[in-house]
Parts: C-alpha cells; sequence; structure tokens
C-alpha cells in the first residue's frame, strides 16, 4: 500500500531555480512546503505569493525555520558554495535533505557530507534530472539490449550559448563545476562503468562572456577499458546540441546515437548470406510514458525511499562518483596531468 503520510519540507535559497522545485513539490498530493528561506527575505516572499503559500514561515534564518515548523527534509536551492554549510545543519538536525548540484566545492567536503548523511541515519540525494527523462531511459535500455557488442567508447557533446549572468558568469571552472556534472552522471547512468582517471584541457575561448573555464574537454578511463569523451562549451554561438548532450556510444559490432532529445538510431554488423559483413538497423525499444519525469522524478523518488526505507538512485554515495570525476578533471585542468579518481 502507498504510503500517504504528508511529508513536510523547507525550501531553502528562493532564487531562480526554487521555482522549478515548487512546481514539483506542488504536483504531489502527499508533499507540503512548510516554509521558504532567504537570505533576501523579499525573494522569498515573491515566491511564497506567487506560489500560493500564504501560511508557510518565511524567515532568513535556516535553524529558526528547522526549530520552528520541524520538517521532514530540506530542499536546499541555494548557490554551490552555502550546499555544505546548510547540508550538514539539516542533517545534524535530523532532517533529509535533497540538494541541488554540485554538492560543493571539494571532494573532501563532498565525502563529509556523506559521511554526515550515514551518521545521522539520513538520506542525502543530489537533483539529477537527466536520470529521470523518459530519453536517456530509452536510450540506456536500447545500448543494453541492442547487439553492439560490447562498449568500448561513450562520447559526448554539450555546445550551448547561454547568457546566465548572476554567480556563473564569474565562477571558477563554470562548465565543469556547474553543468558538466550532469554529463558525466549521464555517461554513469548510461554505460554502467565507473572512473578510473582523467585528462581534461579547460580553457575560455576568444569572445566568452563567463569569467572563467566556458569550454573543456575530457578523456576518463572507466572500468572495464570504457574510455569516456567529453567536449563541452557554454560559449558556443549557432548550431546547439540539447541540454541532454548528443551521445555516440561505440560498441565492439555496432554504434548507438542519440541527439539528446527524441531521436534514437542504432546500427550493428551482422554477417549476410554470402559471409560479408553488412549493416543492420536495430530498432530501439519502447518507454512507456514516465508519470514523473525530471525535477519531480527526483523529488518523488526521494520522498517514496524516504517513506520506505530504501535509498534513491541520487543518494549522494553514488552522486560522489560523479562529483569525484568533476573535481579530478578540474585537478587536471588546472595541473595538465592525467589525474586518477579516487574515492575514500
Amino acid at each position: 500500500m502507498t504510503n500517504t503520510k504528508i511529508f513536510t519540507a523547507v525550501l531553502v535559497g528562493c532564487g531562480g531555480m526554487s521555482k522549478a522545485w515548487l512546481q514539483a513539490a506542488q504536483s504531489m498530493n502527499d508533499v507540503k512546503v512548510i516554509g521558504l528561506v532567504d537570505t533576501d527575505i523579499s525573494k522569498a516572499k515573491e515566491l511564497q505569493q506567487q506560489f500560493g503559500l500564504e501560511d508557510v514561515l518565511v524567515t532568513g534564518d535556516l535553524d529558526e525555520a528547522l526549530s520552528t515548523v520541524r520538517p521532514d527534509a530540506v530542499f536546499d536551492c541555494t548557490v554551490p558554495e552555502a550546499h555544505y554549510e546548510i547540508t550538514l545543519q539539516a542533517l545534524n538536525k535530523g532532517c533529509h535533505v535533497l540538494g541541488e548540484k554540485p554538492m560543493t566545492d571539494s571532494l573532501d567536503r563532498a565525502q563529509e557530507m556523506v559521511k554526515a548523511a550515514k551518521l545521522n541515519n539520513r538520506t542525502y540525494a543530489v537533483i539529477k534530472n537527466r536520470r529521470y527523462d523518459p530519453n536517456i531511459i530509452r536510450y540506456r535500455q536500447t545500448v543494453e539490449s541492442s547487439p553492439i557488442g560490447d562498449i568500448t567508447t561513450v562520447n559526448a557533446d554539450f555546445f550551448k550559448g547561454v547568457r546566465f549572468g548572476g554567480f556563473r558568469a564569474v565562477m571558477e571552472h563554470v562548465l565543469l563545476r556547474d553543468m558538466a556534472i550532469h554529463s558525466f552522471d549521464q555517461a554513469r547512468f548510461i554505460c554502467g562503468k565507473e572512473p578510473i582517471s582523467v585528462y581534461c584541457h579547460e580553457w575560455n575561448p576568444k569572445g566568452s562572456w563567463f569569467k572563467h573555464g566556458a569550454s573543456a574537454v575530457a578523456v576518463f578511463e572507466m572500468t572495464d577499458d570504457v574510455i569516456f569523451n567529453y567536449r563541452g562549451s557554454w560559449c558556443a554561438q549557432g548550431l546547439p546540441t540539447s541540454w541532454q548532450c548528443k551521445w555516440r556510444t561505440i560498441g565492439t559490432d555496432g554504434t548507438a546515437v542519440w541527439d539528446g532529445e527524441d531521436h534514437i538510431r542504432c546500427q550493428y554488423m551482422a554477417a549476410s548470406g554470402d559471409g560479408k559483413l553488412e549493416a543492420c538497423d536495430f530498432t530501439p525499444p519502447e518507454m512507456p510514458p514516465l508519470h514523473y519525469q525530471k525535477h519531480a522524478g527526483v523529488m518523488r523518488e526521494f520522498v517514496d525511499c524516504v517513506k520506505d526505507g530504501r535509498t534513491p538512485q541520487t543518494d549522494c554515495a553514488q552522486n560522489l562518483k560523479s562529483f569525484a570525476m568533476v573535481e579530478a578533471a578540474v585537478k587536471s585542468a588546472e595541473t595538465g596531468k592525467k589525474v586518477p579518481i579516487q574515492i575514500q
């Protein structure tokens, strides 16, 4: 039987991303946001009015919110540098946490956050909404079920020309730390392999409107001799890729490609009647519609797992592996050397 107990949360950080979080929460009958926290109270009050949350607590102090309304969880929508303190504060107060990416600003801190979740017996998961897109699920099923053989190479291209402003405009390693985490996590999801090492080159192209690191290429060695190649830029003008990247997964006997939207194609080599190899198309499996997708999908699984005592697929211990890929790529870009990826 479905657990219909109301799951309460305080949302911290009332900037632009918080709207997607509130929309997801309000799509679920058993999830209720009972507090809004932001150091800029005007932002919290604006969000309160926009989403009809007149009866919720609005404050600039997370500790006050946790002590006053005692939520089941904290939804952390703050800027990356605030995640560490907010997550530890919430976990140590007995709350579960669903947070924005990246986890924090260093691997040591991320590992400390994972340990805090375990110590307090609480769930800490990270928004990885790409895993809840029906097309990436269908693509992974294609790779797994098609006759392309053993995976040898996974390629991802990400090219956008976006002008966010705000903290991203001045953020160091902005592409790697704020965006590539999605692509690195997608690669693990698609091929089912884990990172071993990386060589990364990062630069800020001529004409970039970012202060630092708007473009990068990275070559990851993964388990089972798989290579993952990433190419990306946040200041590439014209012919943009999908936000999900453009993917090519190469196997010993074929290739599966995905445009990051709704087009998947797979082709493999098979022996013909005269013994020669010929290219054959493989029809990707059908993917039934998912009731919850993207942000709502992550939140739905998080809430259900907390209620049922299960571990969500975006749990911090799992996400730590994708975060470690980012931090190793940053270190490689800074040193110009190949960097091993080690998680304690």
